[in-house]
């Protein structure tokens, strides 16, 4: 942007010195440069501090990485990628076989214990049996009935289903596929049909220029030569690089070099944006800019460059 004001105001000196004639000497040749350093030197910082500019934003969004409460071998996997579905619709199942047998197994036990214990109760009752005896039993038929619940949890989570309203956008999973839960290995990612969430990351010189409230400018990779209006609904309080977790190393300043930028959540109320918004997908890259409530007649040298980029956008990079 600043070689686009640069070279607007060249254009402006030529056609000065041709309208005018002036003449190409030692005296007006540099009064034209230091003048234009120090013109387009006060704007820009101007513009810069006062309407700060992010050139790297982006659109975020929320997904879930689905992982099974079971071990076991799918058997099926019935959805479809990028198929809207609602929450519980079945993602994939698992073959129930082996919990199956376990509850089974569990309940047959807890028949037979059931049985001892009326036959402990009655003896108890007549006077010829032990306390202790009863007081086993219902122990026993207590972690029973506590397995089984836990079978028929287990039992239950053999068909894995969506945890909300989304889709799933890539769908690699397999029938035969062994399924584990572990944290650290989804079978799929599923992704909340919610709305999308605009991140800008501005320099933390403008800090005291980004407030919630103010406006802002939007113009996405997406869609060429188009500029949505919006604005500032939440500065976070905090930034990436200042985190610190529990661990055996101690802070260090080594760490800190980079100072991080601010990330600054940007709300699109242009009714344009309904339109486009389909075709802008989740993590497209956008550049923002705020218009702080000092200085107004420097923001429109911001608009200005901000329109000019987003027509830049028609150009492809060769690489």
């Amino acid at each position: 942007m600043d070689l686009l004001l640069i070279l607007t105001y060249t254009a402006f000196c030529v056609a000065i010195f041709k309208i005018f004639k002036i003449p190409l000497n030692k005296w007006t040749v540099p009064t034209a440069v230091l003048g234009g350093v120090v013109l387009i030197g006060s704007l820009i910082l101007l513009m810069n501090y006062n309407h700060p500019y992010s050139e790297n934003s982006r659109k975020y969004f929320v997904t879930t990485p689905i992982v099974p409460a079971v071990k076991g071998l799918v058997t099926s996997v019935p959805v479809e990628p990028n198929q809207l579905l609602a929450q519980d619709d079945v993602l994939f199942t698992i073959d129930p076989t082996p919990f199956e047998a376990q509850l089974r197994s569990i309940m047959a036990r807890i028949t037979e214990t059931t049985e001892d214990l009326e036959r402990a109760r009655t003896l108890q009752a007549r006077g010829v049996g032990s306390d202790r005896d009863v007081d086993v039993l219902e122990a026993r038929l207590d972690d029973l009935n506590a397995q089984a619940d836990l079978a028929r949890f287990n039992l239950e989570h053999t068909s894995v289903k969506a945890p909300a309203s989304g889709y799933v956008t890539q769908v690699t999973l397999r029938p035969g596929t062994m399924a584990v839960n572990f944290p650290f290995a989804p079978a799929m990612v599923f992704v909340s049909n919610e709305d999308h969430f605009l991140v800008g990351w501005y320099r933390q010189n403008s800090a005291l220029r980004l407030q919630p409230g103010f406006e802002a400018e939007v113009a996405f990779d997406a869609v060429p030569g188009i500029v949505f209006t919006g604005e500032v609904h939440q500065v976070q309080g905090v930034i990436a690089e200042g985190q610190v977790t529990p661990g055996a190393a101690l802070i260090s300043g080594q760490s800190s070099r980079v100072p991080g930028r601010i990330p600054v959540l940007i709300k699109i109320t242009d009714p344009r944006y309904a339109h486009y918004k389909s075709h802008i997908p989740g993590g497209a890259y956008a550049q923002t800019a705020v218009y702080s409530d000092q200085f107004h007649h420097v923001a429109i040298m911001r608009r200005i460059l901000l329109r000019m980029s987003s027509w830049m956008n028609y150009l492809f990079p060769f690489h």
